[in-house]
């Protein structure tokens, strides 16, 4: 979780407003995936390393949509767990046995969140 906690860090520093924030890194993500789908031959390796990026992602997502103190409604919080778990058990399941044909969930997931996010 190291890692995509400091990449949340440091976009942390350089972006002020967290919403932004969270849909850059959603499309550094989805960016990732795209780039491991198009190489010819897949690269297994790679592939499961964006999925543990997303996977590490989405855990502090969740997370954050979880808390008591979150302002959002108990509608648009339900919804986001659903996406959340979702993305987590694809990432998961990326990990163990990725599939390029399966990335394409994870990628409209998060650049369409990225989307929503930046309004």
């Amino acid at each position: 979780m190291h890692n995509a906690a400091h990449a949340y860090a440091r976009m942390a520093q350089t972006t002020a407003n967290p919403r932004e924030r969270d849909a850059q890194l959603l499309l550094r993500a989805a960016a990732r995936f795209a780039a491991v789908q198009q190489t010819e031959p897949f690269n297994r390796n790679e592939a499961r390393e964006a999925a543990t990026f997303n996977r590490k992602l989405w855990t502090v997502f969740l997370s954050a949509v979880s808390r008591a103190e979150n302002p959002l409604d108990a509608e648009t919080k339900q919804n986001l767990q659903k996406v959340a778990m979702f993305s987590l058990r694809r990432s998961a399941a990326m990990e163990i046995n990725p599939v390029a044909e399966q990335l394409t969930a994870l990628i409209n997931i998060n650049r369409n969140l990225a989307e929503g996010l930046r309004g």
